[in-house]
């Protein structure tokens, strides 16, 4: 009976210094004093309390502008966000803080989050890439202005990461071009985006795939296009065929063994094409 009351005890008390707790929160929060919101911030902040830090911050960030506590408070207000998982502003913020504070001891940390921030922010590879591209292009600077950064290992995973996002889509594009060719009665938009993967990717895991694809497409470019330029396209590619066997010669693959065979029909209608140029002289 004594420890039943005793713990009823302590819930009691521990409700009542919730209680105080918030109604102290929530008298700071509509008070105006600056130095009593920013000194309830950095120990909510501290605690872990980051919505609550949040709401105070956003009300003393303009009024400590140029003071001295400024620093401090905009690194740990993009920090916030960041750790909120509010990605757009915190890579906003922490690239605010950098430009703000350049000689500051937080800034490559700063800089790292704030590009991380914009990786987070990437897609699933199936839609549009623009933030994929941001995220690149913020990894790539951090990596360039701090060659030597601790975070650099991971800074260049990410930036793999992100680089391994945008062949997967050019190369579902590519593909989807490829499959849909007969609808759209033309192969070069096919063609065109394997061209556009190959020089955008040139070590990618997709490589020989796409090289088969080019061929793919411009032998059917080819044979489906009008008779008068029928030779033409089986030329181009058999050009196509040339530059996957240049690289893949070897190769013990399907993609191999089916580019042989287009080969093989390549030759074989350009040979009936070259009988009929003779009869026809």
């Amino acid at each position: 009976m004594f420890f039943k009351h005793l713990k009823i005890g302590f819930l009691f008390a521990l409700a009542a210094a919730t209680l105080a707790s918030c109604s102290n929160y929530q008298k700071i929060l509509k008070s105006d004093d600056t130095a009593a919101k920013y000194n309830a911030a950095d120990s909510l902040y501290q605690a872990g309390k980051y919505k609550k830090a949040l709401k105070l911050m956003e009300q003393i960030v303009p009024a400590y502008r140029g003071k001295p506590q400024a620093e401090r408070l905009m690194y740990i207000y993009a920090n916030t966000f960041y750790n909120l998982e509010d990605y757009y502003l915190a890579g906003y913020q922490f690239e605010r803080f950098a430009t703000s504070y350049p000689q500051s001891d937080s800034v490559e940390v700063a800089s790292y989050r704030s590009a991380r921030s914009y990786y987070e922010l990437s897609p699933r590879f199936s839609l549009d890439q623009e933030d994929t591209r941001l995220g690149l292009e913020k990894l790539q600077g951090f990596i360039n202005n701090y060659p030597n950064s601790e975070y650099r290992i991971e800074a260049n995973s990410l930036v793999n990461e992100l680089r391994g996002k945008l062949e997967k889509k050019d190369y579902e594009i590519a593909m989807q071009y490829l499959n849909i060719a007969e609808y759209l009665n033309s192969y070069v938009p096919a063609i065109e985006a394997f061209e556009n993967f190959i020089v955008d990717h040139p070590g990618s895991e997709y490589r020989k795939a796409v090289f088969y694809g080019r061929l793919e497409a411009g032998y059917k470019r080819a044979i489906t296009g009008v008779p008068s330029e029928l030779q033409e396209r089986l030329l181009t590619a058999k050009g196509f065929y040339n530059s996957f066997d240049k690289y893949y010669k070897n190769d013990t693959s399907e993609y191999k063994t089916k580019a042989d065979e287009i080969l093989q029909e390549i030759n074989a209608r350009l040979v009936v094409e070259e009988e009929v140029e003779e009869s026809t002289r």
